[in-house]
């Protein structure tokens, strides 16, 4: 689908200020909001939102479908009469500008069992109604991943297929003597998904009436330690002895590497969902429109066609091109779905195949400028190679930031850059948020480093490394009225400002249910 001239701000709700040592859903995420609208923004797109695991990579997560627990609000949930201002006092977390995630899970977590605690005791008939519903609205997903979660912490974090083979294998009878025994451990989980989703859908909500739409991210694989590959084995290729992955995503070797990238996760077995109909995929998308407006589409190609490499191999080197489900899949989903609000992110090793198939639901796909300087007048990156059907980068969440590429160019890339400019730019940043704001390309987005012309510092994503990522955050005030006004002007004079913004009561909030989508 074809979007209209627009604009939007990258940030992913961890980054938020304030909070109790990493970004929440509460007072911070509305005054971005604020920031958007006075700006004159109409995007705010974020990073996937799922529950994180080892490396604390929003890209792998415990789950597809689910929250992270850590982006709750524990002043809302104080609010809500579940947690006391005295046991927000134990918190000893300081908001810095990187999140300390180990001391974030270690004193937020316990907090959310005591809320889950309360809330057993003290939920009034309307309170548990209130949590039936929204049992009823996730059935597809909730009850598997909350028995995931308990038998995961149970084992002390180990992953499901290093789980005592009945579990591991799912057999009834031990599924059902778990679920006795961990009762109120899963309920817990199930209570963290309820504030997860009471407080996103407030948001979302405030978001949609002031003309803001969010765009969300959907991974095109899982983690292998998730429950979406424990609790659904036939929809991937394992190995049927040990759990572990027969055949591994990863993309082959090129310019940047010799060897490839290996991501480890598990490919799909597209036969076997394409015999169901697609149920997973096309529950996984309805989940996450409870959730977004528009959804980018990560590894678009991957759907076209995927590389895999068989179990065993330490580098990406040794494996092959398979075709993936193409058309079929995309058409599967608009028949359950309908319109389908999909970026797809195009970058990378993309052929004439990939682009067809983008072309075909008319796509956008994804323009980086960052990348527009490291050739000649045909890199397709360049403002005037760009078509308006497409979103506009200055950088994205796994580029360095702006002010950092621009001191770390080769002198030739420098050279080229300043020649497409005219001048030398003494901040590159605004140099760059203009020339993406001046494009012919339907929507820009701006990450918030780069608004602030902050260094490698503040860099989001290290791809290839697993320590040390995902942890930059906004201190108070980063975000002031001047920038907000500066935006604004940039805004209206490459002519992507908002329509007229709705008055309360005249325009209902995006669907939030998990109902079936119009």
């Amino acid at each position: 689908m074809h979007f209209p001239r627009s604009c939007g701000l990258l940030l992913h709700p961890t980054s938020l200020p304030g909070g109790h040592g990493i970004g929440e859903l509460g007072t911070a995420a509305r005054e971005f909001l604020e920031f958007l609208v006075a700006s004159d923004q109409q995007y705010w797109q974020v990073l996937p939102l799922g529950p994180t695991g080892f490396g604390n990579s929003p890209y792998m997560c415990y789950s597809a479908m689910a929250g992270n627990p850590l982006l709750i609000s524990l002043e809302e949930v104080a609010k809500a009469g579940w947690l006391t201002e005295a046991d927000l006092g134990q918190i000893t977390l300081e908001n810095r500008d990187r999140v300390d995630f180990d001391a974030v899970i270690s004193q937020k977590l316990p907090l959310l069992r005591l809320a889950a605690q309360r809330f057993q005791s003290q939920a009034t008939p309307g309170d548990w109604q209130a949590f039936r519903d929204f049992q009823a609205l996730a059935h597809y997903w909730l009850p598997n991943y909350a028995l995931f979660m308990a038998i995961k912490d149970h084992h002390q974090g180990q992953p499901w297929y290093e789980w005592p083979a009945p579990l591991r294998d799912r057999e009834p009878t031990a599924l059902a003597a778990i679920q006795v025994v961990l009762k109120d451990r899963i309920f817990e989980y199930e209570f963290q998904q309820f504030l997860f989703y009471q407080q996103w859908h407030a948001l979302k909500e405030a978001a949609n009436q002031q003309g803001i739409q969010i765009i969300g991210d959907i991974p095109i694989y899982v983690a292998h330690d998730s429950v979406d590959v424990w609790a659904f084995p036939q929809f991937f290729e394992l190995n049927p002895e040990t759990g572990a992955a027969a055949l591994m995503a990863g993309v082959p070797p090129d310019y940047f590497s010799a060897t490839g990238q290996l991501w480890g996760n598990p490919i799909y077995n597209w036969k076997a969902l394409a015999a169901d109909g697609y149920s997973w995929w096309i529950e996984r998308f309805r989940a996450l429109l409870a959730y977004v407006d528009i959804i980018r589409v990560d590894h678009f190609r991957g759907f076209q066609a995927y590389w895999q490499v068989p179990e065993g191999e330490k580098t990406a080197v040794n494996g092959q091109w398979q075709p993936g489900p193409g058309a079929a899949f995309f058409e599967a989903l608009q028949a359950a779905l309908g319109r389908l609000p999909i970026l797809a992110e195009d970058l990378g090793d993309i052929t004439p195949d990939v682009i067809a198939l983008r072309d075909q639901f008319q796509f956008p796909g994804m323009k980086i400028l960052q990348f527009a300087f490291g050739g000649g007048s045909d890199n397709p990156f360049l403002p005037f190679n760009q078509e308006r059907n497409c979103v506009v980068y200055t950088g994205t969440h796994d580029n360095d930031t702006t002010v950092g590429w621009y001191r770390n160019l080769s002198n030739w890339e420098r050279q080229r850059f300043i020649d497409y400019l005219g001048y030398t730019p003494s901040e590159p940043h605004w140099a760059l948020i203009r020339m993406a704001l001046g494009t012919v390309a339907n929507q820009a987005i701006i990450p918030v480093q780069d608004l602030l012309g902050l260094d490698s510092h503040a860099r989001m994503n290290f791809p290839g490394t697993d320590q040390g990522n995902w942890a930059w955050r906004l201190t108070p005030g980063q975000l002031t009225p001047e920038l907000a006004a500066h935006l604004r002007h940039l805004v209206h004079l490459f002519g992507r400002q908002a329509p007229p913004r709705p008055q309360p009561g005249e325009a209902e909030a995006g669907t939030l249910g998990m109902e079936k989508q119009p």
